[in-house]
């Protein structure tokens, strides 16, 4: 196959799409247009073997990739320091300490609440405590008696420390913060009624993060958990977050043909955010991907598609996906071609013969 100037049929074909099929020179009659033809259930664009001769073609090529593989990936919370502070009674918020993105320590108060189910487990708390007192500790239902009514007030939201430090009972409690981190989302003001299970707070823990990012399937080999890797993202340029792969998708994207991992990442300051786009780099080990130029792939409606030489005289039309690449001029083929396989570099070209062998419009 010759590297030489686009054959006379290919400018003949293109003439007559240009010209609405008006009129035939002499070339036009020497150069049978291009057909459609069937083998084995498939079609082929069929040229004579001079025309087909002369068509530009290259060699789909794996090229070494690096020891590093890159990606981009977004920053989320690690779901299992995020919690969900909830209303455990039918009440009203009478006093709250925190406002939305606030930072807390674990015990802090965060919000008060009235219910009078409070001063209902409170006594009961209270007597079964007198009556724990009276019995010295060694009576078996009264010891009962103070366990259930202490995990009653724990179920409603009250703290070791507020539990023991009950002297009379009371119809409002401090609710508590769970752990250390900031206010998420706030739900909830001064005044408002709550119902049970009705939601006051996020709280969440930032000093650790995830960052998720997409796999091309086909480099799943060259990724496993442990990996480490570093993150840079567009606020902080000169900040390098250091994290390792954590979780890795046990299934694929059918539509990008990538696997999603998560990563965690150590965030000193607090500077990584929720959905902040961050550059990921995996050290891995070297891999190969597969090329082609740009010019041997045609965008037409719903994808990416090449010309592939099957025989002397005959080309498929082969629908391809492609990744991101950073050689200036060439694609990275990630389905649809195997390595060897000649393409037609005039893709623009071909692809138009084919609709019009096809008597399609394009």
């Amino acid at each position: 196959m010759k590297s030489t100037t686009p054959s006379l049929v290919i400018l003949v074909g293109l003439a007559l799409l240009a010209a609405g099929c008006k009129g035939k020179s002499a070339d036009q009659d020497d150069a049978p247009a291009p057909q459609i033809v069937q083998k084995s259930g498939q079609q082929y664009l069929s040229f004579t073997p001079d025309a087909a001769s002369a068509a530009e073609s290259t060699l789909a090529k794996e090229v070494q990739l690096p020891g590093v593989l890159e990606t981009t990936g977004q920053v989320i919370f690690d779901d299992k320091k995020v919690t969900t502070i909830t209303s455990r009674v039918q009440g009203r918020v009478e006093d709250v300490r925190v406002s939305l993105w606030d930072n807390v320590n674990m015990g802090d108060p965060i919000l008060k609440i009235y219910s009078p189910e409070f001063m209902l487990a409170e006594e009961e708390y209270v007597q079964a405590q007198k009556s724990r007192q009276l019995n010295g500790g060694f009576e078996d239902v009264s010891e009962m008696m103070y366990a259930a009514a202490k995990r009653k007030l724990t179920l409603l939201g009250m703290s070791e420390s507020d539990i023991v430090a009950i002297s009379s009972p009371t119809t409002t409690i401090w609710m508590r913060a769970p752990l250390s981190g900031t206010i998420l989302q706030n739900q909830t003001a001064i005044g408002n009624n709550v119902n049970v299970g009705d939601t006051l707070y996020q709280l969440g823990t930032l000093d650790k993060v995830w960052i998720t990012a997409d796999i091309y399937e086909i480099d799943l080999a060259r990724v496993q958990v442990g990996q480490e890797l570093d993150a840079v993202t567009e606020a902080f340029p000169d900040d390098v977050f250091k994290g390792k792969i954590s979780r890795i998708s046990p299934v694929i994207d059918p539509n990008k043909q990538t696997a999603q991992i998560k990563c965690e990442v150590e965030n000193p300051g607090l500077k990584l955010k929720p959905q902040m786009l961050a550059r990921v780099k995996i050290t891995t080990r070297p891999g190969y991907a597969l090329v082609v130029p740009q010019q041997a792939l045609v965008y037409d409606g719903d994808g990416y598609y090449a010309f592939v030489q099957f025989a002397p005289d005959l080309f498929e039309r082969r629908a391809v996906q492609i990744g991101s690449w950073n050689k200036e001029g060439y694609a990275r083929v990630l389905s649809g071609l195997k390595r060897g396989e000649r393409v037609m570099t005039q893709s623009l070209q071909f692809n138009a013969l084919w609709h019009q062998a096809r008597g399609e419009s394009y």
